[in-house]
């Protein structure tokens, strides 16, 4: 069985929208695009390519494939595997694409995404794709979030949980904090969430 991890640029307060450059995403007037520009760390440098060496296929929201899909294809000397990958891309408008192999999800996404985790295959990557991300939150879909958290907070923005998510533990598998104040971190799913009452006063506990 497949899972599916996403993968995230966050600042403090939740926002993930065009952490890559100022035209990336401008939607709602945001005018922060490229706020990550500024922290470059070998520390996190490293853990991010390492998860993008890893073999993967991607889960994509329509908007993050459209800002992709010109660019890789002609830049595949920096990220060889995002050429490789399979890219799943949710959109009821795409149908056809240049950058292959690309296999586009139309209707019911949560279900058919479902029976694509259900097959045998590579783990499946969710970069960006805020909109698709709520989707897969509100269906208890996401197996684990591997998120760079960088020092400041932007206002406003497309967020991480914009619209909830389920309640649900998760366990930290892996975690850096750099000297810039990043903080990389994987957290892996695990199991329901567990509720009790604390058998002492929480303010001394």
């Amino acid at each position: 069985m497949r899972k599916i991890i996403v993968h995230e640029h966050l600042s403090l307060d939740g926002i993930i929208q065009a952490p890559g450059g100022p035209s990336e995403d401008t939607s709602g007037g945001f005018r922060h695009g490229g706020w990550i520009a500024s922290f470059d760390d070998d520390s996190h440098s490293v853990a991010l390519r390492a998860q993008m060496n890893k073999p993967f296929d991607l889960l994509l929201g329509r908007n993050t494939y459209e800002i992709w899909s010109p660019y890789w294809p002609h830049h595949g000397e920096f990220w060889p595997n995002v050429n490789l990958a399979t890219k799943y891309v949710a959109s009821n408008t795409l149908t056809t694409s240049e950058w292959h192999p690309t296999v586009f999800l139309n209707g019911d996404i949560a279900s058919k995404i479902t029976t694509l985790k259900q097959q045998p295959g590579r783990d499946l990557h969710v970069w960006g794709s805020s909109n698709l991300l709520q989707t897969l939150m509100h269906h208890d879909l996401v197996d684990a979030y591997w998120l760079m958290i960088y020092p400041i907070t932007l206002g406003s923005g497309k967020r991480l949980f914009a619209e909830g998510t389920i309640p649900a533990a998760f366990t930290i598998t892996e975690s850096i904090v750099a000297p810039d104040g990043v903080i990389v971190v994987n957290y892996a799913r695990a199991g329901a969430l567990k509720t009790g009452a604390l058998e002492r006063d929480p303010v001394h506990v």
